[in-house]
């Protein structure tokens, strides 16, 4: 990933509805809400999600496919994973043990997911 590119995926993240719709559609992978819906749990007027949405996918968050007449969206992992490597790449100075609890609390989003899986 390009300096531009992270720029721009962070500038998108920067606004806090674009926020809390990336979270809220992570929550909700792999199958995705629809646009109304994500509208509706965030409480935002339906054209200023849309906008919203929209800048999130041409960053690379969020992904869309038309269902009949309801588009879905869904977090783009992919580019998610992308931008945490682009942030890893030159952690630590070369010593990788000093991103030790940085690793490991990550780590434990393998739990938190398992943990609701089992509820």
């Amino acid at each position: 990933m390009e300096i531009i590119n992270a720029t721009t995926s962070f500038a998108a993240l920067s606004q806090e509805t674009r926020l809390k719709a990336f979270r809220l559609l992570v929550s909700h992978e792999p199958d995705g809400l629809p646009a109304g819906e994500i509208a509706r749990r965030l409480d935002v007027p339906h054209n200023t999600m849309s906008a919203h949405l929209a800048i999130l996918a041409r960053a690379g968050w969020v992904t869309s496919q038309r269902h009949s007449r309801q588009i879905i969206y869904r977090a783009s992992l992919t580019h998610m994973e992308s931008v945490i490597q682009f942030l890893l790449k030159d952690c630590c100075a070369g010593y990788p043990e000093m991103c030790g609890p940085l690793l490991e609390s990550l780590r434990g989003c393998d739990s938190e997911s398992s943990d609701k899986s089992h509820n």
